[in-house]
C-alpha cells in the first residue's frame, strides 16, 4: 500500500492475523482478544482466518512461523509502507500439553497427531494395577518404555524396551502391576474391543 492510498477499517486487524498464528507475546495476546471484543471488524476478521488455521494446524510450527531476521525485514518494510512503527518479533509462549484422564488409571498427554496418517504421539501413564483397554492395532503401533514395567499380553516389558505391533494384529491383555509411563505412537482408528 502507498502511503497516499487511504486506509479503510480498523488497524489492528494485522494484529488479528499475528493472534490468529499464536505469534503474539501473552501480554500482546490479551490486549488484541481485549481489542476483538469490542470492534466487529476484527471479529469477522478472525472469523475469516478459523478455517486457514484450523487446516495449517497440523503444521510444523517453524513452517507458520518466520524466523526472527526474516520477521524483522518483513516488519521493517511494512512499517515503512504503511507509515507505522514495526512489530517485534514475538517469542510465542510455549503451551505444555495437559495430562487427561480417558479412564480410570490410564493418563494421557497428547504430543502431537499426523491426521494424514491416521497417527498420534502421546505419553501414557498406567497407574499401578492398571488395564489398558483390549484392542486391534489399525496401524503400526510403537511403545516406548520410559518407567515401570509393562505386561503386553505374555511379554514383560522394562524401562528402555520397545514394542512394535503391525496392523491388524491386536493386545489381549496390557497392564502395569507398578504402574508404567512410555511413549506411544499408534493409530487413532485402532478399535478397543
Amino acid at each position: 500500500m502507498s502511503p497516499s492510498e487511504e486506509k479503510h477499517g480498523c488497524d489492528q486487524t494485522e494484529l488479528v492475523a499475528l493472534l490468529a498464528l499464536r505469534a503474539l507475546s501473552h501480554e500482546e495476546s490479551c490486549a488484541v482478544r481485549a481489542h476483538i471484543a469490542t470492534c466487529s471488524e476484527c471479529q469477522q476478521e478472525l472469523e475469516s482466518l478459523r478455517p486457514v488455521v484450523e487446516s495449517s494446524a497440523s503444521w510444523p510450527t517453524d513452517l507458520l512461523r518466520p524466523a526472527e531476521s526474516l520477521w524483522d525485514r518483513l516488519a521493517h518494510r511494512i512499517a515503512d509502507e504503511s507509515g507505522t512503527v514495526p512489530l517485534p518479533h514475538a517469542t510465542p509462549e510455549r503451551l505444555e500439553p495437559e495430562w487427561e484422564e480417558p479412564a480410570p488409571g490410564i493418563s494421557c498427554k497428547l504430543l502431537a497427531t499426523d491426521t494424514e496418517r491416521h497417527l498420534v504421539s502421546m505419553l501414557v501413564r498406567l497407574a499401578p494395577e492398571t488395564d489398558y483397554p483390549p484392542h486391534i492395532h489399525a496401524g503400526v503401533e510403537e511403545l516406548h518404555l520410559l518407567a515401570g514395567e509393562l505386561w503386553i499380553d505374555d511379554r514383560k516389558l522394562y524401562p528402555g524396551d520397545y514394542n512394535r505391533a503391525e496392523p491388524g494384529t491386536g493386545d489381549k491383555r496390557v497392564w502395569s502391576e507398578t504402574g508404567c509411563t512410555c511413549v506411544l505412537i499408534t493409530s487413532f482408528r485402532d478399535v478397543l474391543r
